[in-house]
């Protein structure tokens, strides 16, 4: 460049190309600044009320809540008598409203995925602005549990009432395949290296225990993630309620119906090793079978980061049992007031800490693996269930309604 002119006339020209120069790296630095790095958080989803909460995983903070529901009335509304009338059948089996069975992030904390029951239905929504991306009605009559694929291209959810697992396409919500499962299939989960989806199915829970025979199959089906074939069955005689499998992918602990307890099972030889009967409370002793939430004793489990201890939700016991591998002895135990229902378990970002749902209080309590004692409670929605691990994307947070 070349500027004529005495010193004192390009001055100012010298003034303005070095201000425009200095704005132009700052302009430059800020674009190429990283985004803010995701949040960890757990899901809670809220049944009863049809919403969300998001708390911190390392500060317990309920960090506000969504509303999954938006479009209640207009889905009522439009719904022919026959439709009706079933809606009304399910809704009375769950024990009234039970509109989030189950919630996964995306990978990239910005899009909400659930599965929503007694609608029968899955949905996506945006978490910054709370709308609704896609909805897609599933088979049958109630969307129970779901699992994302690592990916996050795949959401995976139990058609209870048609025997099948379907998938979906995160991106638009069309189902894109499935595969038969036994009789109401219950939890979905992937194996460690994503190969493979392992359904539970429960068997009819309206039936009583004395007509177990007739509840239909309950087994785990493992299917191929990729082409969805079923590649092995795993026939139980009691309904397989929440369980985990080891990374090796050759143990399962599993909780079955009416079991006050659980059970560890070869999934290589295909045989239970050990059966672990826990304590029953004053309260729950006291407990027919046919009167336990849906069949289940014990309805929820999961294992540390370290894959040495296992959080157990004592349902009907009003606690939960840590317990240590391989010997399967009791650490301790966290009690509960009664009749909170702990329901569900699930060991948040860390691997250090079990959160657990107490669904008659709509609080989550935060279990430490290492002392077996409880070091925090959070209050949620209305019969709080189902809990995943995820990360949020910060500035998407503005989009929650306040707890």
């Amino acid at each position: 460049m070349c500027m004529k002119g005495s010193p004192m006339t390009r001055l100012p020209a010298l003034l303005a190309l070095t201000l425009a120069l200095a704005l132009g790296s700052v302009t430059a630095s800020a674009a190429e600044e990283p985004p803010a790095a995701l949040r960890d958080v757990v899901v809670v989803g809220n049944s009863a009320d049809g919403t969300v909460s998001f708390i911190d995983a390392r500060t317990y903070e309920n960090l506000g809540s969504l509303d999954v529901v938006p479009d209640l009335d207009a889905i009522l509304a439009g719904m022919d008598p026959i439709r009706r009338a079933a809606y009304e059948v399910v809704r009375q089996q769950a024990g009234g409203d039970k509109f989030v069975d189950d919630a996964h992030l995306s990978p990239d904390g910005r899009t909400l995925y659930v599965s929503r029951g007694n609608l029968g239905d899955a949905a996506a929504y945006d978490i910054a602005s709370g709308r609704q991306l896609w909805r897609t009605h599933l088979a049958g009559l109630k969307a129970d549990h779901a699992v994302l694929s690592p990916d996050g291209r795949t959401f995976v959810v139990s058609a209870i009432t048609a025997a099948k697992a379907q998938a979906l396409d995160t991106a638009t919500g069309r189902v894109t395949g499935e595969f038969a499962t036994g009789t109401y299939p219950h939890e979905n989960m992937y194996s460690a290296d994503g190969s493979r989806i392992y359904n539970m199915s429960i068997g009819i829970t309206s039936f009583p225990k004395a007509l177990n025979a007739l509840k239909g199959t309950k087994q785990v089906t493992v299917a191929d993630a990729t082409t969805l074939k079923v590649l092995r069955k795993y026939t139980f005689d009691k309904g397989v309620r929440p369980a985990v499998i080891t990374p090796d992918g050759r143990t399962m602990y599993a909780q079955l119906s009416y079991l006050n307890g659980f059970i560890e099972y070869d999934l290589e030889a295909g045989r239970t090793v050990r059966t672990v009967e826990m304590p029953f409370s004053a309260a729950g002793a006291a407990l027919k079978p046919d009167d336990y939430p849906q069949n289940s004793a014990h309805h929820g489990m999961a294992m540390n980061g370290a894959n040495d201890k296992l959080c157990m939700a004592g349902t009907i016991d009003d606690y939960t049992a840590v317990v240590s591998r391989p010997g399967l002895t009791t650490d301790g135990f966290v009690h509960y007031e009664p009749g909170a229902l702990p329901y569900w378990s699930l060991t948040a970002p860390g691997g250090h800490h079990c959160f657990v749902t107490l669904s008659n209080r709509d609080e989550v309590s935060v279990v430490d693996y290492r002392t077996a004692e409880e070091v925090a409670r959070v209050k949620v929605g209305d019969f709080p269930q189902r809990e995943r691990a995820g990360k949020v994307a910060p500035d998407a947070l503005s989009g929650l309604d306040a707890p």
